[in-house]
């Protein structure tokens, strides 16, 4: 009769506690020729967020570029448009991360600069239009900042 009545009780207590979701894991897809496709990545079923790596030149009178070492260079790379897309529908956010760590060519001069940045990654990435987008149609689900410079 006590263990049913611990077990009961362990139940009860169980049952009132508040259910937690973890942060899902997030990688970086872009710098590497040999990491696979996209596609490849998200078919993994590993993660949760894919970081488009990187818009690594922006800011400062800059042009903004793309650098997906190994994949397209220069963009576009609007061939990873139906990737980004076959990611999205498996319910994976795609992320653009700005930044990163080899040129450190991105800088920002003032509020006026930060929003001139602002609109190109609205217009060019995310739900803006632009006949230049460097990934071709496919609207990311947001930005990263992996600001090392």
């Amino acid at each position: 009769m006590a263990k049913a009545l611990t077990l009961l009780l362990s139940i009860l207590v169980v049952s009132f506690c508040k259910p937690s979701n973890g942060a899902g894991i997030a990688v970086y897809w872009g710098q590497n020729g040999y990491e696979g496709t996209l596609a490849t990545a998200c078919h993994t079923g590993n993660y949760q967020f894919v970081n488009v790596a990187f818009l690594s030149t922006f800011g400062n009178g800059r042009t903004p570029e793309l650098n997906l070492a190994g994949h397209c260079v220069p963009s576009p790379c609007n061939v990873f448009s139906d990737e980004i897309k076959y990611c999205q529908s498996l319910g994976i956010k795609v992320l653009l991360s700005i930044g990163g760590s080899t040129t450190y060519s991105y800088s920002l001069s003032s509020a006026d600069d930060a929003a001139q940045v602002a609109t190109y990654i609205w217009n060019n990435f995310l739900g803006g239009q632009s006949s230049s987008r460097p990934l071709g149609d496919a609207i990311l689900d947001g930005v990263d900042f992996d600001i090392e410079g």
